[in-house]
């Protein structure tokens, strides 16, 4: 593995102010003593604006005081002169791609958004990072590769080419042209596959966004698959300490008996290691609604909780193998989802109750 000081660093983020992407931002003006942070985003409407304003503003105030620089780009990957550009005129040192469209369910009726954004996009950034070489491509992928995978928990070195949804189609295949482009041109490159990201000012569409937002309004929430559901929830800073710490170590580059290079490439899971039962869940967050104040103390759970069938895309268990990840970073997610749950409900009472 080759070390990287991130310090006094040129630095790109893709998708921040994005929930992932914000987080990673803040943590980098947190800790580096010099260097710049850009941070590239379209600001679309896939959810509310307001939130990732929110989370730009925590950003601008962070930077008032931080060692490093931070710029705001608005644009999109998806605009390869943009990315050109930026790549042009900053030569960063390490990209952090997190930009995509996200959503299974949304990319069902929307398919357009997550090609331009998921593989175009991504080809943007690979070609960038061909012609003004970077020491490390860290990018998101996700858990939704491995499908309707049986074998639990889920490892990397698991078969992963039956996707079923066009969003976790879209991620295999930013693995497999990072890997191509890692052997080609070689690109130092990490992808990291994330499971069920959560926390305070997170994405609405997640599900304890939205039955938060439904309960809040004293509507019913749906539970899916009956309630038969295990998902391998990741708070959110356990996710950054990950990708930090990802970002800090690279794929060394080394040449095969072939004098070609062989490909400095690597994808690990980030995920909590412990698959929640969806009710379980489901009962500690509206226990943290409660003591929150988001709800009132008599509120009646069980009347507000519908359970259907499954969804068209989605998979009944995510469970990650992420020992690879504490072998050579060092690292295990920590945080359990009482005091995730509970950091949530606090955020969430201070900006929407207040």
């Amino acid at each position: 593995m080759q070390k990287i000081d991130l310090n006094g660093k040129n630095i790109l983020v893709t998708g921040s102010p994005g929930f992932v992407g914000a987080n990673l931002v803040l943590r980098l003006l947190q800790d580096l003593a010099g260097g710049r942070v850009v941070s590239l985003d379209n600001m679309n409407a896939y959810y509310d604006p307001a939130l990732k304003e929110y989370r730009l503003q925590l950003i601008e105030k962070a930077a008032s005081s931080a060692g490093a620089e931070h710029i705001f780009v608005k644009g999109s990957i998806g605009d390869k002169r943009l990315v050109e550009s930026l790549f042009e005129k900053y030569h960063f040192d390490v990209v952090v791609n997190l930009a995509a469209q996200a959503g299974v369910r949304y990319s069902i009726d929307h398919p357009d958004v997550y090609m331009e954004s998921n593989v175009m996009g991504f080809y943007n950034i690979l070609e960038a990072c061909r012609h003004y070489p970077v020491e490390h491509l860290v990018y998101a992928s996700s858990s939704s590769v491995y499908g309707g995978n049986k074998k639990v928990p889920f490892a990397t070195e698991d078969k992963v080419d039956h996707p079923v949804s066009l969003y976790a189609a879209t991620k295999k295949s930013n693995e497999l042209l990072a890997h191509a482009y890692s052997k080609l041109y070689n690109i130092p490159s990490t992808g990291l596959r994330f499971f069920t990201v959560y926390g305070p000012a997170g994405r609405p569409d997640m599900f304890y966004f939205s039955a938060t937002n439904k309960l809040a309004a004293g509507e019913k929430i749906k539970i899916f698959n009956y309630g038969k559901m295990r998902r391998d929830f990741t708070y959110i800073d356990d996710i950054v300490e990950g990708v930090y710490r990802v970002m800090q170590g690279a794929p060394e580059k080394k040449q095969g008996e072939d004098g070609l290079p062989i490909p400095p490439y690597a994808v690990y899971n980030i995920g909590g290691g412990q698959p929640e039962n969806l009710l379980d869940f489901i009962s500690t967050l509206q226990e943290e609604l409660v003591s929150a104040g988001v709800l009132p103390p008599d509120y009646d759970f069980a009347a507000h909780r519908q359970l259907v069938g499954m969804q068209p895309g989605d998979v009944p268990v995510t469970y990650a193998d992420a020992s690879a990840l504490e072998r050579d970073y060092g690292f295990t997610p920590k945080i359990g989802i009482r005091e995730g749950l509970r950091k949530f409900a606090q955020w969430y009472r201070e900006y929407y109750v207040k």
